[in-house]
């Protein structure tokens, strides 16, 4: 990839960007989840335990909507570990190739790139 300007070298980039997204929404969600079962347990007030258990049975939904939507998609491959690895591979190596953009010019002279103004 040498010019990261050029449209061609963007195909395929919305899905990465969807794909990587809708695992942070998933992780984020799985914390989420891990966090209310832990504020249910060191609550002693019922009222508050009634709030955190809602608050919980909606995160295992998000939660569960996340990963049906990523198993759809084919971002995500839970019960197949070969499939799960070669996706992860490909976006390691799309992250280093990303890395390795040459995101700033070698040469930052700008003389002779604007028109000369009048006299």
């Amino acid at each position: 990839m040498n010019d990261y300007l050029d449209p061609i070298n963007s195909v395929g980039m919305p899905e990465l960007a969807d794909s990587g997204i809708a695992l942070d929404f998933l992780l984020s969600a799985k914390n989420g989840v891990r966090n209310y079962a832990v504020a249910i347990t060191e609550s002693s007030n019922p009222e508050v335990r009634a709030v955190l258990k809602k608050q919980l049975e909606k995160a295992i939904d998000i939660h569960g909507e996340v990963t049906e939507l990523m198993l759809n998609k084919g971002w995500f491959h839970p019960y197949n570990i070969s499939e799960q690895q070669k996706l992860d591979l490909k976006s390691a190596q799309t992250a280093v190739e990303i890395a390795q953009l040459p995101l700033f010019p070698g040469e930052t002279n700008r003389k002779g790139l604007f028109p000369t103004t009048p006299e």
